[in-house]
């Protein structure tokens, strides 16, 4: 029986993208806090994909996997607990997912959130923290 599809989303999910976009085969900042300790608890349970704007750009699908190697054998020598080593896969067309993680996506609640909301949109690494009387995926 096959696992079941866990999409990642690259830029600002698993790197952490602080530098911004340098071009699909530059990728120069380091990993998320805590990805690979979340992917070690994953992988038993979940096929692991990795989908990006980078993907099907020339050289990025290469740059995104060597990039994974290095973190993580950065993290391991940083005292990163790996078990087994597990497989990512980079597919080129959006997977037909389980669930996806991407910071810049809204979860669809039958509910359609107000366009405001959407143009205010921010990912979580340039968000402002929220405020005390903010409303909640744009409903009012």
């Amino acid at each position: 029986m096959s696992k079941p599809i866990l999409c990642l989303d690259f830029d600002g999910v698993c790197h952490s993208y602080t530098s911004g976009w340098k071009g699909a085969e530059v990728i120069p900042d380091d990993a998320v806090a805590g990805l690979f300790e979340f992917l070690e608890q994953a992988a038993p349970h979940f096929e692991i994909q990795v989908f990006s704007s980078r993907s099907l750009q020339p050289g990025g699908m290469k740059a995104m996997q060597v990039w994974f190697e290095q973190q993580r054998s950065k993290w391991l020598a940083e005292g990163g607990q790996g078990g087994e080593k597990y497989t990512i896969s980079f597919p080129t067309e959006k997977p037909a997912a389980f669930v996806s993680i991407d910071d810049r996506a809204i979860t669809f609640t039958g509910q359609w959130p107000e366009v405001d909301f959407l143009r205010n949109f921010q990912p979580w690494h340039k968000a402002r923290p929220p405020s005390a009387n903010s409303k909640g995926a744009g409903r009012s």
